[in-house]
């Protein structure tokens, strides 16, 4: 009896690994999936103040564990800090395997409900709600989008290492300004001014192909309505409840609990990112099948 149940749970694996590859090899794949990603994280405008903020922190830190779980590369390129330890904006590369497949739903508005700690606004001991976003763009070696020097302003500044641990007696760090677009990155992280020149003209790139990019990716694949790119709390993807200690992804309807565990282990995260991709590829497929049905139609 005990062989035929071990064969029995064997046989619904092989099932449900055949069902897994099928879907795959139906589904379009995404083109860029094992690119290494430019990962940006900002603290919303909307009500919330110094909560965004910490909270914009907690979640960079949250990616950085990830990396560290998945044994992946985390370059830290920009990072503003805010009053109380808190975050105004940051931006990493992360690279590894399968990093963009893994990231590429992370991007969006996340949405914090807590009572503040001391120290930040605990005026009154009543639950705050805040946002922050983030970004997430594949990265290029190459990119197939020309850059003229003329529509470039670069400048240069004196870095301040996160938290403020020091402060550059050079200017090393750098800020590229795309005029035509208004796109603006920077890197500061590294003492050399040059490395730092390289590394934002990376970033620029990826955000110009990214904004050339989109609108066709949107009407080719809706899946890609996972990621919201604003930070209006009604586009928000994720919300974290720190008083009722719940993570909801509001895509999915995915809950769990144990917010500690979730922003530091990285194996809740990677759990949570695994049925994003799940039901990614469940919503292309139907989508294929529609498409294909219609194809029908249209010979009938």
């Amino acid at each position: 009896m005990l062989l035929v149940n071990e064969e029995q749970k064997a046989l619904s694996k092989n099932i449900a690994d055949l069902q897994r590859n099928l879907v795959q090899a139906l589904v379009e794949r995404e083109e860029h999936n094992d690119k290494d990603v430019i990962l940006e994280v900002t603290s919303g405008r909307t009500t919330g103040g110094d909560i965004c903020q910490q909270f914009t922190k907690e979640i960079f830190d949250m990616y950085r564990h990830y990396a560290d779980y998945k044994d992946w590369s985390f370059e830290v390129l920009n990072y503003m800090p805010a009053d109380y330890g808190g975050l105004h904006h940051a931006s990493a590369c992360i690279s590894g395997e399968n990093v963009y497949k893994c990231l590429k739903y992370e991007g969006g508005t996340h949405r914090v409900q807590r009572i503040p700690e001391v120290g930040l606004s605990s005026r009154m001991q009543r639950i705050h709600t805040g946002t922050m976003a983030v970004i997430v763009l594949p990265q290029f070696d190459e990119v197939d989008i020309k850059i003229q020097p003329d529509d470039l302003r670069i400048d240069t500044f004196r870095a301040k290492g996160a938290g403020g641990q020091h402060v550059n007696t050079t200017e090393s760090a750098v800020r590229i300004v795309h005029i035509p677009t208004g796109l603006t990155v920077e890197c500061q992280q590294q003492r050399s001014q040059l490395r730092n020149r390289e590394i934002a003209m990376r970033a620029l790139k990826a955000k110009l192909y990214h904004q050339v990019t989109e609108r066709e990716t949107e009407q080719r694949q809706s899946t890609r309505k996972l990621q919201v790119g604003t930070r209006t709390q009604s586009e928000r993807i994720r919300s974290y409840n720190f008083s009722q200690d719940r993570i909801t992804d509001h895509r999915i309807n995915y809950v769990m609990h144990d917010i500690k565990e979730f922003l530091l282990s990285g194996r809740q995260l990677d759990e949570l990112i695994s049925n994003l991709l799940e039901a990614a590829e469940q919503e292309a497929l139907l989508e294929l099948v529609e498409r294909t049905k219609s194809a029908e139609e249209k010979l009938k």
